[in-house]
């Protein structure tokens, strides 16, 4: 049973993690015990939104964000116009200054991946729960 759902288009921006922050807190704000998914779901949706910006939608794209939460978990889903280029979970080195978004999806989120997108592109996906 899902509680409450939103979604947004969003410009390929730097700005756009912020918004997708911003647009999270507004909805868990409204969602009973809403609460207990905010701080790893912020987490995540700003390491899943910043790959879709960096590396997953090319310019003239929209990112497309959505998000359901039940009372059992937050899903967050991030579409993108890049179907050849999918995530992937690789331990960055000691010194690399990037490449460490999804070791964090991955440890806040019980679940995780991506799927095709018809007719292009990608959904990448995590579920957080309480």
């Amino acid at each position: 049973m899902s509680l409450n759902s939103s979604s947004i288009w969003l410009p390929r921006s730097r700005r756009a993690p912020a918004e997708a922050r911003r647009r999270l807190s507004g909805l868990l704000a409204g969602a009973p015990d809403g609460d207990r998914f905010l701080d790893s779901g912020l987490l995540a949706v700003t390491e899943l939104v910043t790959n879709a910006v960096v590396h997953g939608t090319p310019a003239g794209y929209l990112i497309y964000l959505a998000f359901d939460v039940t009372p059992a978990r937050l899903r967050i889903e991030v579409h993108d116009a890049r179907g050849d280029r999918e995530p992937v979970l690789s331990p960055p080195g000691l010194n690399d200054e990037a490449g460490r978004g999804l070791q964090l999806v991955n440890a806040v989120a019980q679940s995780w991946g991506c799927c095709p997108r018809r007719p292009i592109g990608k959904i990448t996906w995590c579920e957080v729960v309480a």
